[in-house]
């Protein structure tokens, strides 16, 4: 076993990771069936960006005034930025920048689903999660989700970094040649100012090892999709040095929090770990504590020992507020439900900031295709509904760094 896998009671956990492998496939990449003809519609989609970069509507400046929840966003609110475009959108004082980063996939930017995603959409997103945090990160590029993304945060001018994406399937060399053009497309249009790191990968050896049947993603069979990993990753950087940016942007990799390849880590210069405590039968009273123990047993420590000592962050983490199922409602200690996902706010958020734990919250928005597709809690992790409402939750007041 390797020293990514020492905690004897997170076996159900990873199980439950496991199950997860073949939904987290579905992310980014969807159907191969269409793929080139669905990869020119994330085309069209960014040539829309650039060609409407001085375009705004008044209903993409509205909608951040309609987060009021069923219970804690008011009507009150005040304005920000400047002149009359998306710049200029109301913001929500029950709202604060209390977390380190937020997990975020513009809706629609899924090959499987057309790549349905717009600018005026993704405008309405970022004017909302920039009141919660100053830092995203992507799962892929399909869909032309950076320059998306990076189009917004220009039109808004909001403060915020995104961590950018390649999603890496082993058997579609393709797929990660064309999400890398895109990013590179992205960074020679906006610049690198608002780019914190492409990550390369996401929950690639997860998916890799329990496909070929094995548990340990440091010996034999791990080691070869290790090297399919590291591949792209050694050509990723290769790129961005082709660029001679003014800045150096790391390259990072993301995974389950117990399947990282201890070559993988080695190569980049930070690691992205799932870390869910609903998927550990916690309660929601203890959830936040599993977190802070499994990441720093499982990562933070072993990373701390490898000989480039790459950051950790924790790429995931919340708790779900439904389950679309009874039989999903409760994970044999707490149920899915807004009163358990605020215990998990006021016991998580604030007490990682304190502590220097680099975060993303999972996630900002309730995502319907999840449900559509797998049922159960899937579809129900959001701090706010589909609709863009507020949950029932009151957002913590403590600032993150």
């Amino acid at each position: 076993m390797s020293q990514y896998q020492t905690i004897d009671n997170m076996s159900y956990a990873l199980e439950q990771e496991k199950a997860r492998k073949n939904r987290s496939k579905w992310i980014i990449i969807g159907c191969v069936a269409g793929l080139l003809v669905l990869a020119a519609i994330g085309t069209a989609v960014g040539v829309v960006v650039s060609r409407n970069n001085s375009k705004s509507s008044s209903s993409s400046s509205s909608s951040s005034s309609s987060n009021s929840g069923n219970g804690n966003s008011g009507n009150s609110s005040t304005s920000g930025g400047s002149g009359s475009g998306p710049a200029n959108f109301a913001k929500d004082p029950n709202l604060h920048q209390a977390f380190y980063g937020m997990a975020y996939t513009p809706e629609g930017a899924l090959i499987e689903f057309g790549c349905t995603n717009t600018l005026e959409n993704t405008i309405r997103d970022i004017q909302l999660i920039s009141q919660l945090t100053k830092r995203i990160r992507l799962y892929g590029a399909d869909c032309n989700q950076t320059a998306q993304v990076l189009e917004a945060i220009k039109q808004t001018e909001v403060d915020m970094e995104v961590f950018t994406g390649i999603y890496v399937v082993a058997d579609d060399h393709d797929a990660y040649l064309r999400q890398r053009d895109l990013i590179k497309d992205a960074i020679q249009t906006y610049g690198t100012k608002h780019i914190a790191g492409v990550t390369v990968g996401n929950e690639f050896m997860l998916n890799w090892v329990t496909e070929h049947g094995v548990t340990d993603p440091n010996t034999g069979v791990g080691l070869e999709g290790a090297n399919i990993l590291l591949a792209d990753i050694q050509d990723t950087k290769q790129m961005l040095t082709d660029m001679n940016l003014d800045k150096h942007i790391p390259v990072g990799n993301s995974d389950a929090g117990s399947f990282f390849s201890t070559e993988v880590l080695t190569a980049v210069e930070y690691g992205l770990s799932n870390v869910h405590a609903w998927f550990a039968n916690t309660t929601a009273e203890g959830a936040s504590q599993w977190v802070f123990d499994f990441f720093q047993e499982s990562n933070l420590t072993p990373a701390a020992a490898l000989p480039n000592t790459p950051a950790m962050y924790i790429a995931e983490t919340g708790w779900p507020t439904k389950s679309s199922d009874a039989a999903n409602a409760n994970n044999g200690g707490s149920d899915a439900s807004e009163p358990n996902l605020q215990v998990f706010l006021d016991t998580f958020v604030c007490k990682a900031n304190d502590d220097g734990i680099h975060y993303f919250f999972f996630e900002m928005f309730d995502e319907e295709w999840k449900d559509i597709k797998f049922g159960g809690v899937e579809g129900w992790w959001g701090l706010f509904n589909k609709d863009r409402t507020l949950k029932n939750v009151k957002i913590p007041t403590c600032i993150s760094p």
